[in-house]
């Protein structure tokens, strides 16, 4: 159209995208053109490449009124509409609109937060997996109607940048939006024909060229591909090649330089949280995630572009397997006078097959060597266990300091045949690296065969890192996130390290709501929970004993906070000793690996996921699986939060698990064990929405023999517990401002055919605190005869009923309805606890005093009266109640 006649339209809104736009690019340009039906389509003429895609498009032009940016008259433009993009550098001549003029801008991108983002007057951006998903929920929110061309065209976007729903950055959300597009008849066939197609012989080539060419570089720690090469034509493509590469060699992190019309493209992608190609690539102009990224670099040479890159890598690479990362925190350290005795009490003590000897002079400490497990086995062996342990240490050691790099490490060890190599910083042993670590690592990916090429899969730490910021943002409450970040700047401003841990950071992945905020701090967590109560203004409550305190908001939320800690126990069913640790340690004191996951705060790695044991796969796979074999020896409370989880989730105990559980009963491991750590246990069980399936779990493993062997498991008992939890959930709907607590209904119904010294000798053997023991036994005995009465009774008056199911709590009601198979019984309850329990009188004993009545306990009885009358309706309001107590005092 020739310009002149732009000049009469007005308002125009302009759609765009980055230059050399990709499928989510194009999809989510279509999409926007739904969302902004007068708008016109104007793409960087940079993007105009010839390619499979650009020819997909065009065959479809219709869909998008698409001009080019010389057709239309830049005065006429009021808004630009920005998708997949916020990066003015990568608009081509589109950037001028961006510049000049007050224009209304609108972006909707998925692309992480960089430096130099524009900013729009009205913004989209979420951590999707595809720009595309983003407006087709919109699409879905505002019920637009597509077409099946435009829902294949959108479609593509999502399968493209989701690796077909591969990527680690794909979200529900996409997965929800393709559904969608599916449904509304987006063609699959197209879609993996244009995603997947067949390599070109060309390509071919140029892959081949690519691995001959691979130069592999370690980068504190972390093995890094780079490939460069030089090419005269344009290719297209290169994106798709590049993560073809990445798959055909499993790598962990690869740069591609490609200097191509003299301009050189950078293509990055990674698979390990050390290296943020988004923030890398940022650095040259261009941007993406943190695990793909691209950039053009124009007037700078090949060899040049190299040598920044290589900077940058050195600048933003988080350094790996150093020895501060790998170590054992804080070194178990003894003296060299120490007996051997007491050195094999260490090692049992600590779960640990070698100790550091080391020695105090002047505040000073020295190392002196090494004593392993069997050393020390073989000295007792010939009664040598009064000797100091300097007598048998192994003293030519060597060690590393911190930041000593795991190929180092390595060769430290196995040239010295070390068992473990101290790390001392600063004339301190700070830690130990063992082989047991190394190890660790280096099976860690098993799919990789080569040395060189195991080391470039290794995490950071000897616990498994990934990111799940996202995750969070969108799980958690913006408040409650926004305090861990609080608790995490602060931890960090004191030199500490801070993570959120356990049940919290389990039911956050199952995608369930936790509440129950545990902090783990490396250092002093008193301290540090003194100081964040004081900067909120809350409350705390400190527990010295135990490292660990509690603090409180006025609102009445809770965080509980300790020190990092380790536990051991000094005989079976004993309560722990405990000794400040690192997380790991922290993390090993735990029950199941499901609960040994932490999630960092700090400000460098807010909301990285830290797994030391496998607790991820665990989740993934559905198994409760405990961290060593001694677990249920050590705290046999263990076996009943096993199987709680175990049911709660869905889960299943694993093979191992289940034969420690049962060689733990075998053991008698009970004997030990105090009564009220069982009722803790059992009542939380019985608290669940639903116990039955656990409770049958208790019976199987023969566990009920341990809380009473008269208890027995019979049809009555099975049919009670049923009728516990339909009378339960009547209770919940019918009444829902009324707390109860529903493990005392289930216990009751445990107790339905024993007698009462079974009630007694089962509060006694639980040691439960008065008020329980009380409902067990005297008013159990009350429910009990209110069952009988109501057997024989029935039909009655209602304030017969009223008066004798009134002592009654309404655990000790529901346990009635429960235990009865009578539906005439259920139904005089339920009328009891819905109509009558409500009545109230509107005299009181002020009214009665006026009639002339002195105060004394005639007053309980004409009230008595009066409630009864109301019930059976002889009474309608306060002037019938008074005159009922009128003529009651004149009989």
């Amino acid at each position: 159209m020739p310009i002149s006649a732009q000049t009469k339209e007005q308002s125009i809104t302009v759609i765009t995208t980055h230059i050399n736009a990709d499928f989510d690019g194009i999809s989510s340009v279509l999409a926007a053109r739904k969302l902004y039906p007068d708008s016109v389509v104007v793409l960087p003429s940079a993007g105009e490449k010839k390619n499979l895609k650009n020819f997909f498009i065009s065959s479809l032009l219709y869909l998008f009124n698409m001009k080019r940016f010389n057709e239309i008259n830049p005065e006429d433009v009021k808004r630009i509409v920005l998708v997949d993009t916020r990066d003015a550098t990568r608009l081509g001549e589109l950037s001028q609109l961006i510049k000049e003029g007050d224009r209304e801008i609108h972006i909707y991108d998925h692309h992480p937060d960089q430096p130099k983002c524009l900013k729009g007057d009205m913004e989209i951006i979420r951590p999707v997996g595809a720009t595309a998903t983003l407006l087709t929920h919109l699409l879905i929110k505002q019920n637009i109607s597509i077409t099946k061309e435009e829902a294949t065209i959108i479609c593509l976007g999502i399968y493209e940048d989701t690796g077909s729903f591969t990527y680690t950055s794909t979200t529900e959300e996409d997965l929800l939006a393709a559904a969608h597009l599916i449904k509304k008849g987006a063609n699959l066939d197209i879609v993996s024909t244009l995603i997947a197609k067949e390599m070109a012989a060309g390509d071919v080539s140029l892959i081949n060229e690519m691995l001959q060419g691979a130069e592999r570089r370690m980068v504190h720690g972390v093995e890094v591909t780079l490939v460069s090469f030089t090419r005269d034509e344009f290719i297209p493509d290169l994106a798709t090649l590049v993560q073809k590469m990445m798959r055909m060699e499993n790598l962990g992190v690869l740069f591609v330089l490609a200097a191509m019309a003299h301009r050189v493209h950078v293509v990055a992608r990674s698979r390990l949280a050390e290296v943020d190609c988004g923030a890398i690539v940022s650095e040259l102009g261009g941007g993406g995630h943190p695990f793909a990224a691209s950039a053009v670099v124009k007037a700078m040479p090949l060899v040049q572009v190299e040598e920044k890159l290589s900077a940058l890598l050195h600048q933003h690479v988080r350094p790996a397997r150093c020895a501060a990362n790998l170590m054992s925190s804080p070194a178990i350290t003894v003296a060299p006078k120490l007996p051997l005795s007491e050195a094999a009490r260490h090692l049992t003590r600590y779960n640990i097959n070698a100790l550091v000897v080391t020695e105090f002079t002047d505040e000073k400490e020295t190392l002196l060597g090494y004593i392993t497990r069997q050393n020390i086995g073989k000295a007792l062996a010939h009664g040598m266990g009064d000797e100091p342990v300097s007598k048998v240490m192994s003293s030519s050691v060597s060690s590393a300091g911190p930041k000593t790099d795991f190929n180092i490490l390595v060769e430290k060890i196995i040239d010295n045949k070390q068992r473990l190599l101290p790390i001392v910083d600063d004339e301190k042993v700070v830690g130990v690296v063992t082989r047991t670590d190394l190890l660790n690592l280096l099976v860690f990916n098993k799919e990789i065969t080569s040395p060189d090429a195991k080391l470039a899969k290794l995490s950071s730490t000897t616990g498994r890192e990934r990111p799940i910021k996202h995750l969070m943002r969108e799980r958690l409450a913006p408040r409650l996130t926004e305090l861990l970040q609080e608790v995490g700047s602060l931890a960090s401003r004191m030199g500490f390290g801070v993570y959120v841990v356990g049940g919290f950071v389990r039911d956050l992945l199952l995608r369930r709501k936790n509440d129950d905020v545990d902090i783990v701090i490396e250092g002093d967590g008193i301290r540090f929970a003194r100081a964040f109560a004081e900067m909120k203004g809350a409350k705390i409550n400190t527990y010295a004993k135990f490292g660990t305190s509690v603090i409180t908001f006025d609102n009445g939320f809770k965080v509980d906070v300790a020190t990092a800690r380790m536990e051991y126990y000094s005989s079976p069913a004993a309560l722990p000793e405990v000794e400040t640790s690192s997380i790991k340690l922290d993390m090993y004191r735990r029950d199941f690996t499901v609960n040994t996951l932490a999630i960092r705060l700090d400000p460098q790695g807010f909301g990285t996921l830290t797994d030391f044991f496998n607790g991820q796969r665990d989740i993934k796979e559905k198994r409760i699986r405990i961290l060593h074999n001694l677990s249920f020896v050590e705290d046999p409370t263990r076996i009943f939060r096993a199987i709680k989880f175990e049911q709660r989730f869905g889960f299943t105990i694993g093979r191992v698990t289940d034969e420690m559980i049962k060689n733990a009963i075998q053991l008698n491991v009970f004997r030990k064990l105090g009564g009220l750590r069982i009722f803790n246990e059992l009542r939380q069980i019985l608290q669940e929405e639903n116990p039955i399936p656990a409770l049958l779990r208790i019976f199987d493993y023969g566990l009920m023999e341990v809380i009473h062997p008269r208890i027995t498991r019979h049809d009555t008992l099975i049919q009670g517990l049923d009728e516990a939890k339909k009378v339960l959930a009547w209770h919940d709907l019918m009444y829902t401002d009324e707390p109860i607590e529903r493990w005392i209904v289930y216990t009751l119904i445990l107790l339905c055919k024993s007698e009462p010294e079974i009630a007694k000798e089962l509060s006694e053997r639980l040691m439960l605190p008065p008020k329980y023991k009380k409902i067990l036994t005297e008013e159990r005995a009350l429910a009990r005869a209110a069952l009988f009465w109501l057997n024989r009774e029935l039909p009655v008056s209602n304030s017969r009923l009223h008066k004798k199911l009134a002592p009654l709590k309404t655990e000790m009601l529901l346990y009635i309805m429960a235990a009865s198979a009578d539906e005439e019984i259920k139904k005089a309850i339920s009328h009891y606890m819905s109509q009558l329990r409500p009545v109230t009188l509107s005299i009181r004993g002020k009214d009665l005093k006026a009639m002339g009545l002195k105060p004394g306990p005639l007053y309980g009885e004409i009230m008595e009266e009066v409630l009864a009358a109301k019930l059976d309706g002889a009474l309608s309001d306060r002037d019938d109640e008074l005159n009922f107590a009128r003529r009651w005092l004149t009989i």
